[in-house]
């Protein structure tokens, strides 16, 4: 197997990725959630330069979303 090496890493914490491809895929968002799960960082910056708006995807790994709370009735 081969070794992988970030594009960028801040602070030791983000992992940021250039492509420059004709549009984020979800290889793209595959490979960002193996190389999280391998290196045990959590946030990755998927960024794309090909077109002239910058195209970005920001992948959390292993985050939870809450189940919804409730709103209080405003009847009372």
């Amino acid at each position: 197997m081969g070794e992988y090496f970030a594009d960028i890493l801040v602070e030791d914490v983000l992992v940021s990725e250039l492509k420059c491809a004709e549009r984020l895929s979800n290889e793209h968002t595959a490979q960002c959630l193996n190389y999280l799960r391998a290196s045990g960082r959590n946030l990755y910056l998927l960024i794309n330069f090909q077109k002239p708006k910058v195209e970005w995807k920001r992948i959390v790994y292993g985050f939870q979303i809450a189940e919804p709370i409730e709103a209080p009735s405003l009847s009372g």
